[in-house]
């Protein structure tokens, strides 16, 4: 896309010293077509970015919502321990009450990363807003 744009610009800046007898209309005509297929690149790369985005956020939801998945279990199993080791008072329930607390470390340690991927994520598509600054300028100077 972008040797396209840079092809498109270059021929049209070459292009209009070499052809001083084209009229108004033609040039105007010229640069329209030419701004449409900026437009045309542009959106494309913004749609690119934003694919790139969602992709990683759908990753980190994954491991969010395996986290929140193992915090489920660590609970069930810290409840059975606190029940059994009340009912009991026995090295059974000592047993789920270790099972539990490791589980818990587990659960907090992935949603912890999960929760820090998905900060990580960005929805600003930074190319696009650079190339777009970028053509702004280049039209410009194409008006003047």
């Amino acid at each position: 896309m972008a040797e396209t744009r840079t092809a498109t610009r270059s021929s049209s800046t070459g292009s209009s010293s070499t052809s001083s007898s084209a009229s108004l209309g033609e040039l105007l005509g010229r640069t329209g077509r030419d701004l449409a297929d900026l437009l045309r690149c542009e959106v494309e790369l913004a749609r690119i970015e934003m694919v790139d985005e969602a992709k990683t956020a759908a990753r980190a939801s994954a491991v969010l919502a395996a986290g929140a998945c193992a915090a489920f279990f660590a609970v069930m199993l810290l409840l059975f321990a606190a029940a059994w080791g009340l009912a009991e008072v026995m090295p059974t329930g000592f047993a789920f009450l270790i099972v539990g607390v490791v589980t818990g470390i587990i659960a907090y340690i992935a949603i912890n990363a999960g929760r820090r991927r998905l900060a990580a994520v960005d929805p600003m598509p930074h190319q696009t807003v650079t190339t777009l600054e970028e053509d702004a300028r280049w039209a410009r100077q194409q008006l003047r």
